[in-house]
């Protein structure tokens, strides 16, 4: 009769791909279960209604993860889509670092392209002469969406409404 003591990890690509809380992945999951039946007493088998409930909820964690990424990624896809609908639109964007208004200040122009960097989407602004605004090395500067403060008809900026 052989039993499980215990088990060790290896030292596997599979082993290395464990989250941050320390929780078993899909794979050693796998790992551990096929250790299981390995080494389990032929005449004693173990309660097959257990290997059953662990294979639902590993497969139910992995349709989690799989929900969770398609979420991630349409999140991202939308946010694209809605800051792309703001090109050629006058918008005005906090660019202090206090959330009190009488040190922040606010940069208005109109919204010229969208660039997304690891799926968040940032803006890049011409001021009422028609420049791009820059940072003092003369580099565009990037506004996050989520520093707009107002939106409004680009006429207001440049001028040309009159």
């Amino acid at each position: 009769m052989s039993t499980v003591t215990s088990v060790t990890p290896t030292t596997s690509a599979t082993a290395t791909t464990t989250t941050p809380d320390n929780s078993l992945g899909p794979n050693a999951f796998l790992q551990l279960l096929t250790t299981e039946l390995q080494n389990q007493d032929p005449d004693n088998p173990q309660d097959a209604t257990e290997s059953v409930t662990q294979l639902a909820q590993m497969s139910e964690l992995q349709y989690q993860q799989q929900l969770t990424s398609a979420f991630q990624a349409f999140q991202s896809n939308f946010g694209v889509l809605q800051a792309a609908s703001l090109i050629g639109k006058a918008a005005t964007v906090n660019t202090g670092t206090s959330s009190s208004s009488s040190s922040s200040s606010t940069v208005t122009g109109v919204i010229q392209s969208i660039d997304v960097q690891n799926g968040t989407p940032y803006f890049t602004m011409t001021n009422s002469s028609g420049q791009t605004i820059t940072d003092g090395s003369g580099n565009p500067l990037l506004f996050s969406t989520s520093q707009i403060v107002g939106i409004g008809n680009a006429s207001s900026v440049t001028g040309s409404g009159t």
